[in-house]
């Protein structure tokens, strides 16, 4: 058979017009809901809910699919890579542990207007929270990699590299804020090895890893001590706790020689022993914590952390790096051994 064509001619139009017209009356008393878990409901009626266009629905759809497109928050690499200023896009960093108003300061708490300049400063107290955070970044890495057996100077510029990423390193806006110190045993402090060192972390050591960051000028000077061998561990509990002792003193008007009494009463509870001989532990009295100014690690003002030091009391708006140093030999350090 051959294909066909039929022409219908008028007689068709006729009925394809009447057929347009009374599909157009149809549709008019149709109500059309179209529900997210139900089946289409037609109402021929024209007393259904108000009909909603398609294009609303994909309107919709789309709307939905973006939201469960939502990024996800950066987490950070191991080894840490991801500048902080990118894992908290909303420029707001952490607060870390609040020392509350205590005694004669505690109407700062009421003051309207102490909490008002306490807001005036919160760029400041921000800076200063990008710098810890990434202080305590590279201070959890460190810790989770090191072991005996590594070069001294492997360590201190592993630490360095890692804090030039993370404050995303800018001249004199972000970046390191002094030289490693990683002082290795009767070396008390402010030891660093130069290029070529061959001098590698025994198992039997006690290192002390001192480091600062800054950023716009706001420093953070913070150190912690590693020691492999537990025989050491009240020596470095001892530390620890003088430590947060002196932090727990520190405030508005309150006397350096007060810190200094509260952080040797708790260093010197403290025994160790080494090797079957037990030793007090002590307090170095020739070292001490230290006022912070901007871009200036030493600002004027030491904090001792033996008793009898100086009468001068802290002041509001000043900052401090409270640091304790526990020996289990001579209470001071020699310029011989330094």
């Amino acid at each position: 058979m051959e294909p066909r064509e039929e022409n219908s001619g008028s007689s068709t139009n006729n009925n394809l017009q009447t057929n347009e017209e009374a599909v157009i009356k149809l549709m008019e008393n149709i109500d059309v809901d179209i529900s997210k878990n139900g089946p289409i409901d037609v109402d021929a009626n024209g007393t259904g809910p108000q009909q909603e266009s398609a294009q609303e629905v994909v309107k919709k759809k789309k709307k939905k699919n973006k939201s469960k497109k939502k990024k996800e928050p950066l987490e950070q690499t191991d080894p840490p890579s991801i500048p902080v200023i990118e894992l908290f896009p909303s420029g707001e960093f952490p607060e870390g542990e609040i020392q509350q108003y205590k005694d004669d300061n505690l109407w700062r708490t009421t003051s309207e207007e102490k909490r008002e300049l306490e807001r005036l400063e919160k760029p400041k107290y921000n800076a200063v929270r990008q710098a810890a955070e990434v202080h305590r970044q590279v201070r959890k890495y460190i810790r989770s990699i090191l072991k005996p057996g590594m070069l001294m100077i492997d360590i201190c510029e592993t630490l360095e590299n890692t804090v030039r990423k993370l404050i995303s390193e800018n001249g004199l806006q972000a970046g390191i804020a002094f030289p490693t110190g990683c002082s290795l045993n009767w070396v008390a402090a402010h030891w660093t090895p130069n290029s070529g060192d061959k001098t590698v972390l025994q198992y039997d050591d006690v290192m002390k890893l001192d480091f600062g960051t800054q950023v716009d000028g706001n420093i953070v000077d913070c150190a912690f001590t590693v020691a492999f061998n537990p025989m050491f561990d009240p020596l470095l509990e001892a530390s620890r706790e003088a430590t947060n002792t002196g932090v727990k003193e520190a405030g508005i008007d309150v006397r350096l020689c007060d810190v200094g009494a509260a952080i040797q009463e708790v260093m010197e509870s403290y025994e160790v022993e080494i090797n079957g001989k037990v030793f007090q532990v002590k307090s170095i009295r020739n070292l001490n914590g230290h006022s912070i100014g901007p871009y200036q690690i030493h600002a004027g003002k030491s904090v001792p952390i033996v008793k009898g030091g100086e009468q001068t009391k802290m002041e509001e708006g000043e900052f401090f790096a409270i640091e304790t140093f526990a020996s289990t030999g001579y209470d001071a350090v020699l310029d011989s051994c330094v």
